[in-house]
């Protein structure tokens, strides 16, 4: 029995647990962050939780006897990928990084790169009045200072009861979200401005393409850096990739 560890938290991730927990005498476990409370449960084992920084990622790896590792982590989760790639590396087992591709800006888009959630809050007082803020729960405390705008933050679940969070309407809900949606929420809420990280996948992609239609700008986030290794695009790559390392 081969033992392969999912380093989870997107669609993708379920995906190819679902897929690999197909193949014959492996066993997946995919280990998710934590930080949604009902996380739609994968094929195989679920492990919740962090590991403790490298060093506790690499006691985990040699306790649980991994043998692949598999990080389909969010693409914007980049403290685990750099332990991921360095546990692995101590550890002395193969391992590879899905890692779907970012969106691209396409002509009609009005995009504004900026190189972090806070510097997408620095320039918002330049030109947004009713932003639609994309970005999750964990760095809302940096639009909070901003008294003159009014936001509409979508969150899968709402914040803690003493985050600090920017005036307006807090919307819970879950992707995938729908072109038709998007654009209602868009002109219901009268949003000039849309506040996202380059996530990429089709998921969330929806109120790219709605802020695109009715000339909105899009504040967009890009991706850090990733470590150094292997990488793949696509579940079914990653698939392949593994059924070579078990060969």
């Amino acid at each position: 029995m081969k033992h392969l560890l999912i380093l989870g938290g997107t669609g993708d991730a379920t995906e190819l647990a679902a897929k690999a927990s197909a193949i014959p005498e492996v066993e997946v476990i995919t280990s998710l962050a934590g930080r949604t409370s009902q996380p739609q449960a994968p094929a195989g084992i679920l492990r919740i939780g962090g590991f403790g920084g490298e060093a506790g990622l690499v006691e985990y790896l040699i306790e649980a006897k991994i043998d692949v590792v598999i990080d389909a982590t969010h693409p914007f989760a980049k403290q685990i990928s750099f332990h991921a790639a360095a546990a692995a590396a101590t550890c002395k087992i193969p391992h590879l990084m899905l890692i779907r591709p970012a969106w691209e800006r396409l002509p009609n888009d009005w995009w504004v790169e900026v190189d972090s959630v806070e510097a997408a809050a620095a320039v918002l007082p330049e030109f947004a009045k009713r932003v639609f803020l994309t970005i999750g729960r964990q760095q809302l405390a940096s639009f909070a200072s901003l008294e003159d705008i009014w936001f509409l933050m979508r969150l899968i679940e709402p914040p803690a009861t003493e985050a600090l969070v920017p005036s307006g309407v807090i919307l819970c809900d879950r992707g995938p979200f729908a072109l038709d949606n998007e654009r209602k929420l868009l002109i219901s809420h009268q949003i000039d401005t849309v506040v996202s990280k380059n996530s990429g996948g089709d998921a969330t992609y929806a109120k790219i393409i709605a802020a695109r239609e009715l000339g909105v700008k899009v504040v967009m986030v890009k991706r850090p850096a990733t470590p150094p290794g292997e990488q793949v695009s696509d579940v079914e790559s990653a698939v392949a990739w593994l059924v070579n390392q078990l060969l």
